[in-house]
């Protein structure tokens, strides 16, 4: 097997990496910046065609792999770690919902302008009552002629407070398979937006309202069976999750390491300490297990997606090789990390937050355990 990237690979990497690097040299993350999107970014990144990487260009990609989307994403990460938010939007997020079952419309209304950096589309999914479980789906779509009708609520919506359309799952009718996806957009009569709250690492969310939301029937991606169709899109996204955790993961280790080297105490440099240098293999050891993990997921798909185990081992094994990686750079700097204007402050939230999201660690567990029995079963 070739560990080696081609050549045009790792220059689409660096020409990633020095982008993210030449607008935000410093990767320290300001609580203010956590909280916004970076428009400018995303319109720059399509300037230099690295939206929808691996989107088909007969819907307005560039027609590239997804492991190339990987390589981006990765590589903005680990230079300006809050612009990544821009290359997961335009490539991982729920643009990627759209393009898979958008219709002509949907892609010029939607796609197109998302593509091009000035719109921003966010998933609806979570729910007061049940998260993102949707046997417990409370919200509902119904047909009107030409129209379809949401009604209901939903929170956690990561860039809920900048986004200009939702994809809103709902159900279509009361049976099991009628679970949906519609786009609605924020201007839509009925529309509204509870007030601005943040997560842990400043990434700002809030609840969105449906209130007799009537928008036009090709707006509908699914109307039935979403679950099942949707799963390799998801599968999809938490390679996103995943490459940005690896991807924290590796910055973490970066600055801790020159710390090890720049730092002087007792009369020695820090890196002369055995316990802190064991520290530093442990990080590549999971890192580097995690990156495999996560490169078998996106180079061998099935029909154009990735496998569903391979994905939840790469997702389970980059947010855990990330935070473990935040958090010993932070013991690492020790004060000088444990602070507000540390680098290591957005870094070790971060990649704890996604330790939930996206499907939980525990929710891939799981699935790996639920794949490896039904696999040795059929046998």
């Amino acid at each position: 097997m070739d560990f080696e990237l081609t050549e045009e690979q790792a220059a689409l990497a660096e020409m990633a990496a020095g982008l993210g690097t030449r607008r935000e040299p410093d990767p320290n993350v300001s609580p203010e910046a956590a909280g916004e999107f970076p428009w400018d970014f995303a319109r720059e990144l399509s300037d230099h065609d690295l939206t929808g990487i691996d989107v088909p260009e007969s819907k307005g990609g560039q027609g590239l792999t997804l492991f190339e989307a990987v390589l981006v994403l990765s590589a903005v990460a680990q230079r300006a770690p809050h612009l990544a938010d821009a290359v997961q939007a335009t490539n991982f997020g729920a643009i990627r919902q759209v393009a898979a079952f958008g219709g002509e419309r949907l892609v010029a209304e939607v796609l197109t302008p998302a593509l091009a950096g000035r719109a921003l589309v966010t998933v609806a999914m979570s729910e007061p009552s049940g998260g993102s479980a949707l046997a417990g789906l409370q919200t509902r779509a119904r047909r009107e002629g030409d129209t379809v009708v949401v009604n209901g609520g939903k929170v956690f919506n990561s860039q809920g407070p900048h986004a200009t359309h939702c994809v809103v799952w709902a159900r279509f009718g009361a049976e099991p398979d009628s679970i949906g996806a519609v786009v609605v957009p924020t201007d839509t009569a009925g529309f509204s937006r509870g007030a601005t709250e943040r997560y842990m690492s400043g990434e700002a969310h809030c609840t969105l309202s449906f209130e007799d939301c009537a928008v036009a029937a090709e707006y509908v991606l699914l109307d039935g069976n979403g679950m099942r169709r949707m799963m390799p899109v998801f599968n999809i996204e938490r390679l996103g999750n995943a490459a940005r955790s690896h991807a924290f993961g590796e910055l973490a280790l970066r600055l801790a390491t020159d710390h090890l080297l720049e730092r002087e105490t007792g009369g020695g440099r820090l890196a002369d300490h055995q316990g802190l240098r064991w520290k530093l293999a442990d990080m590549r050891l999971r890192l580097d297990s995690a990156r495999l993990l996560l490169y078998r997921a996106a180079l061998q798909l099935r029909d154009g997606a990735p496998d569903q185990m391979n994905t939840s081992l790469a997702k389970l094994a980059a947010n855990e090789a990330g935070f473990h990686a935040a958090s010993e750079a932070l013991q690492i700097f020790g004060g000088y990390g444990f602070t507000e204007d540390s680098p290591l402050n957005y870094l070790f939230k971060r990649t704890r937050g996604w330790m939930i999201a996206g499907g939980s660690v525990e929710v891939q567990r799981n699935r790996i355990a639920g794949e490896m029995l039904k696999r040795q079963g059929s046998g």
